[in-house]
């Protein structure tokens, strides 16, 4: 088990005080690779060596992973594999059983990682072995000697809120057929019934118009009020650590994962007018079709489970109580100007000429 500690001399809290410290010393991790990567083959081997042979730990492994040609193959490496515990996505529960997590790849393993944890999640270490790596602070060159320090405990830990997603759909057995250009055809006995699914988001909630070449027209509601109409390519609904993705490639602004809030952003709106707001993180946002909506919509939360969204269907977002612990590097503030710095290039510009006494007569 694992709690967060902090040192406040203030009334408000310096983020950079936020630690992550051990009630007892973990046992168990949790090591995720993205599959069919030619180039974590080595790292992960590596890792997986220390963990078992070096710290004693309990491995647990996604039995895909194991199931890649270039990992099952290898024979050398089997001896290891055999103590590992595996698991399958969607199928078993391993909620209680690991304390740590550790990802190699991009961001998206993060994102993989949040969605194994429908609630609480154990702390992340992320290492940047992708392209971007925004969201992964460690160097895998001095693994050990980092593992080492996160197993001993006292590490920077950030705590990056995530949605609650509830999608319920309307007459979800036999739903409303949509011809070739996309517009809804009301004809046809449609069963009443419900469907409720529950989603937990690190990054973003995106609704867009898919593959129809209408705008989409959505109406979007504020604790129960409709506070406007979305009309445009769609709208995506982030958290702060998801407003250095999608949400700031469609102009919102960046915020730090340590503040309370969710992102509106329009994608593409048909409006001069229509800037990305930034809510309190307590509110609840629901997003329906309008009725004079002339096509259905699409829903994808953090890039995956993409589905259709057609006339009664609504989505609910609230800030969720569980949010992903990732370690930090340094710390929170820290890693998070790192990082825009080298990935985003944030402000980087070719510096003005000083300017000396003799050029100012000029």
């Amino acid at each position: 088990m694992w709690q967060l500690s902090a040192i406040s001399y203030r009334h408000i809290q310096d983020p950079a005080s936020q630690r992550l410290t051990w009630n007892k010393p973990p046992k168990s991790v949790l090591v995720i690779k993205k599959i069919r990567d030619a180039t974590l083959l080595q790292p992960f081997k590596e890792l997986c060596i220390f963990l078992t042979e070096v710290k004693n730990m309990i491995v647990y492994v996604e039995k895909k992973v194991l199931e890649d040609p270039a990992i099952s193959g290898d024979e050398n490496f089997g001896a290891i594999t055999k103590k590992f515990c595996t698991f399958r996505e969607d199928l078993d529960d391993i909620s209680n059983r690991v304390d740590f997590i550790i990802c190699l790849g991009g961001d998206g393993t993060l994102l993989y990682a949040s969605s194994l944890f429908q609630e609480s999640v154990p702390p992340v270490m992320a290492f940047h072995l992708g392209s971007l790596g925004f969201l992964t602070p460690f160097k895998f060159d001095t693994y050990q000697s980092q593992v080492t320090q996160i197993i001993e405990g006292n590490a920077a830990i950030v705590l990056r809120s995530r949605l609650k997603v509830r999608v319920l759909k309307e007459n979800w057995e036999k739903k409303a057929r949509v011809d070739e250009k996309g517009i809804i055809l009301t004809n046809g006995d449609i069963e009443n019934s419900r469907k409720v699914v529950q989603y937990q988001v690190l990054n973003e909630v995106v609704v867009d118009r898919g593959p129809s070449s209408y705008l989409s027209n959505v109406d979007l509601f504020l604790d129960g009020h409709l506070i406007t109409t979305v009309q445009g390519d769609g709208v995506i609904v982030s958290t702060p650590t998801g407003s250095t993705a999608y949400a700031v490639a469609a102009g919102a602004s960046m915020i730090h994962p340590n503040v309370p809030a969710i992102m509106i952003t329009p994608i593409c709106p048909h409006s001069l007018s229509f800037r990305p707001i930034v809510v309190p993180a307590g509110v609840e946002l629901k997003i329906m079709l309008s009725r004079d909506a002339r096509n259905t919509a699409w829903v994808s939360f953090d890039g995956r489970k993409r589905q259709e969204i057609c006339h009664g269907d609504s989505i609910t977002i609230t800030t969720s109580c569980f949010p992903v612990p990732s370690i930090c590097f340094r710390d929170p503030v820290n890693d998070w100007f790192e990082s825009l710095a080298q990935c985003l290039h944030w402000n980087v510009r070719k510096k003005q000429n000083y300017l000396s006494s003799e050029d100012e007569e000029f």
